[in-house]
């Protein structure tokens, strides 16, 4: 016996589908809170894979709650993640290869991965490039052209980082006054 096939089902059906499949493919999102502000990062987890899994991997453990902006440059960006308060560095265990050759540029409101010398060093530490940076872009798979990987962006909050860039710092482009990152954590 065939059924016959009612076409608002049908149609029905193909929303939602179509509609679960935007939820599969959505982005993962970040609330950074800070005592500036609040920061909101859309990962791209499509293009640099391990990198954001890494990063989640320290969200998750409430690794940079109580950390600092300890490196703030105007015209060229804040860096946290990898401090306490008292300039103590926080154990960071988990390290990860560069995917820098993943088209991401470091463009003003990206966030990417600090590192050493060493191009595969990156652990907990990131930066949210303040203008662009293009001399930070993977050029090539060598010490000197590995660059510095883009993981996401900032889609909401670049009011406060704007604010972070601006505070006095001092010696070692330390900011005189506290920026902590009170929490971070993973939002629908």
């Amino acid at each position: 016996m065939k059924y016959p096939i009612n076409p608002i089902k049908a149609l029905l059906a193909i929303l939602l589908l179509g509609v679960f499949n935007l939820q599969a493919g959505e982005k993962p999102m970040i609330l950074m809170k800070t005592t500036q502000g609040d920061i909101k990062l859309e990962l791209d987890d499509e293009k640099a894979p391990n990198t954001v899994e890494n990063f989640l991997k320290y969200v998750e453990s409430g690794h940079y709650n109580g950390t600092i902006f300890h490196r703030v440059i105007d015209n060229f960006m804040i860096q946290g993640g990898g401090l306490t308060e008292d300039m103590v560095p926080k154990s960071a265990p988990y390290t990860v290869e560069n995917e820098a050759n993943n088209g991401l540029k470091n463009t003003r409101g990206t966030i990417a991965m600090a590192r050493t010398s060493d191009p595969h060093s990156a652990g907990a530490q990131f930066f949210i490039n303040v203008v662009d940076n293009d001399f930070l872009d993977f050029k090539a798979p060598t010490p000197q052209g590995w660059g510095y990987c883009v993981f996401g962006k900032v889609i909401d909050g670049m009011d406060v980082v704007d604010a972070i860039k601006g505070v006095a710092t001092g010696p070692g482009d330390v900011p005189k006054k506290v920026i902590k990152i009170t929490d971070v954590s993973v939002i629908d």
